[in-house]
């Protein structure tokens, strides 16, 4: 990269984040929202993202509906704000992940919004629906815990230092 090159990402880095030295840190947290029915891997992806240290606020919602409510809930309370990324599993009852995804994703208030699949599923036919809906990415959540911390870790930084969102009230 040549070193003007260099000085304009810093510069770019800067008008949303603050530089220490070589290290961007984010001015708030990534507000993340989980949609997961199951309590046990709620936990553990909590207890995975604060293990990996990253600056998240994680709100979770317990099915598809609640997903769906929570979001259109924000457009019409005054000063409260869409989440920056959304986890979402694919197996719940109610609304499952297809049925969050394909509302989302045609609502144009909504669409922006990232949806990452985190599903424990590696069947062929879910990773094809989950990107036909137009989900963002596809996680397979690993067995082991601490590969889960560090999957947790790369994605938490990929979204939150990486991605370049459309500038929005988010």
């Amino acid at each position: 990269m040549k070193r003007g090159a260099r000085g304009w990402v810093r510069a770019a880095l800067a008008a949303i984040s603050v530089i220490e030295g070589d290290t961007v840190v984010m001015q708030r947290p990534l507000r993340i929202m989980l949609v997961e029915d199951d309590d046990a891997q709620a936990r553990i992806v909590a207890l995975a993202l604060e293990t990996a240290q990253e600056n998240c606020e994680l709100r979770r919602v317990s099915d598809g509906d609640a997903a769906i409510d929570a979001m259109r809930g924000v457009l019409g309370a005054g000063g409260a704000q869409l989440p920056d990324l959304v986890l979402l599993d694919l197996k719940m009852p109610r609304r499952n992940g297809f049925e969050v995804l394909d509302e989302v994703k045609t609502d144009p208030l909504l669409r922006t919004i990232p949806i990452v699949v985190l599903s424990t599923s590696r069947a062929e036919k879910d990773r094809v629906g989950a990107y036909e809906r137009h989900a963002n990415s596809y996680l397979t959540k690993p067995a082991d815990f601490d590969e889960f911390v560090h999957l947790l870790h790369d994605m938490a930084v990929y979204w939150a230092k990486w991605n370049e969102p459309p500038m929005d009230d988010r």
